[in-house]
């Protein structure tokens, strides 16, 4: 078909709204434009869709960046940023922004970044609440109702919850994260937030199983979450430095566990954690939730570096397929690292893949498909995020495998159903913290 003179104007538009990219607060359209314009002038290494639309209607746009940016490809790892899902807390929205301009502008130019992009499938939301931020109609550092969806809900309070019942309808624009997740084989992301300097981990609620009651709640993986979280602090400009905001709590090394700092049922990080085998931080990026414009810019530069370092780590550990006798790939194969069992055991992918983020050290990883023989093997890891893949393992098992149908952990409070199993069998322990609380009121 013919192009018409239109058609190349249009497209010349979007290529230059790609090209000039100013530190601004952009709304809704130019937003969109934006994200367009990036598509038309790059579609070799993007892929621009909406997952889902908020209360009010917008989409909810990803732009998704690598080699093969429309699709899985086996071996290559996926990350995810996503910003303001409170929608009053600007500045991760924007940065995301440039972000993309500077990943696709630095494509076949800086060495690391192409290496970056060739090895990795990086998937970018800037705004996971585009109605808050539109509601958002006077800026303030503090406060504003912007921080909700249309429907008055606080979308870091609305996913399942892994300690308790989250009496909560979900939203629109939750349910849409949700279903990403689920079709993506997510392995590291982060959520980016405002209104305090810290990159928080988790778990963020927390029971006596994870140690709720010495005020910590660790995750089987906490050793790799410190290392996360440090890796975003040390290598932004400030936050190492763990000042804080206003001389209000402050955070050694600019890292903090997420229920340490304040409990909360529902968040995000922690259910990516237990029903998305995606390990996801929380970074607070500015003490004031929605900045004057003219401080963008710094915010870029302080959080550049910072941005590239973190998504190198989803090369970190030990990465793999299982397959039968056949070669062929064994979905929902149970792979787990002896000793850190998580409480929804990770499984393969449709591909039969698995990723498992770990620190140098030797670990045995366990392989397990229902009917067999667990497979063991010892693998010695290294840090191999500066050679951009994870140390590989596959597993193959002798037999031909009888495809075993799609499990799934139900969204309930798996951690309250191990605290009442373990207490069934430990009554010892609750007569011990009973005599406890009977010697303390009674002082």
């Amino acid at each position: 078909s013919s192009v018409s003179f239109q058609d190349v104007l249009a497209i010349l538009c979007l290529v230059s709204l790609a090209a000039a990219l100013d530190f601004k607060y952009h709304h809704a359209e130019e937003l969109e434009a934006y994200l367009k314009g990036v598509h038309a002038a790059y579609p070799a290494i993007t892929h621009l869709h909406s997952i889902g639309r908020s209360v009010e209607g917008r989409d909810l746009w990803v732009l998704v960046l690598g080699r093969f940016p429309t699709h899985h490809k086996i071996g290559i790892p996926e990350f995810k940023y996503v910003a303001n899902m409170h929608g009053d807390e600007t500045v991760g929205r924007e940065i995301l922004l440039h972000l993309i301009d500077f990943l696709v502008t630095s494509y076949r130019r800086d060495p690391i970044i192409t290496r970056l992009l060739n090895n990795t499938r990086i998937h970018i939301m800037p705004t996971m609440n585009p109605d808050g931020f539109e509601a958002t109609k006077v800026p303030d550092c503090y406060y504003t109702q912007g921080r909700y969806n249309k429907n008055g809900e606080d979308l870091n309070r609305n996913f399942p919850d892994a300690f308790e019942n989250n009496n909560v309808s979900i939203q629109p624009e939750t349910q849409a994260v949700m279903n990403w997740i689920k079709n993506e084989t997510f392995v590291l992301s982060a959520n980016l937030h405002g209104g305090a300097l810290v990159a928080s981990y988790t778990f963020d609620n927390g029971n006596s199983v994870t140690g709720s009651l010495k005020g910590y709640s660790r995750s089987p993986d906490d050793d790799v979450f410190i290392h996360l979280a440090k890796t975003y602090s040390f290598n932004h400009a400030i936050m190492y430095k763990g000042t804080g905001c206003d001389n209000r709590q402050p955070f050694p090394e600019g890292i903090t566990n997420g229920y340490s700092w304040y409990q909360l049922e529902g968040g995000m990080q922690d259910y990516n954690y237990v029903w998305g085998q995606c390990f996801e931080i929380t970074l607070e990026l500015s003490c004031c939730k929605y900045p004057p414009a003219d401080q963008l810019e710094k915010f870029w530069r302080d959080n550049k570096v910072a941005l590239i370092e973190y998504i190198k780590q989803v090369h970190l550990g030990v990465k793999g397929q299982v397959t039968d006798k056949n070669g062929n790939p064994i979905p929902n194969a149970i792979v787990e690292a002896k000793g850190r069992p998580h409480i929804c055991p990770y499984r393969t992918n449709e591909q039969g893949e698995y990723f498992l983020l770990l620190l140098p050290g030797t670990y045995v990883i366990n392989a397990t498909v229902p009917g067999f023989k667990p497979m063991l093997k010892t693998v010695e890891i290294h840090d191999s995020t500066s050679n951009f893949s994870a140390l590989k393992q596959d597993f193959s098992f002798s037999e031909v495998s009888i495809r075993s149908r799609a499990a799934s952990c139900p969204k309930t409070p798996l951690y309250q159903e191990l605290e009442q199993a373990s207490a069934a069998v430990k009554p010892t322990l609750h007569v011990l913290v009973l005599t406890t609380v009977m010697l303390v009121i009674f002082k």
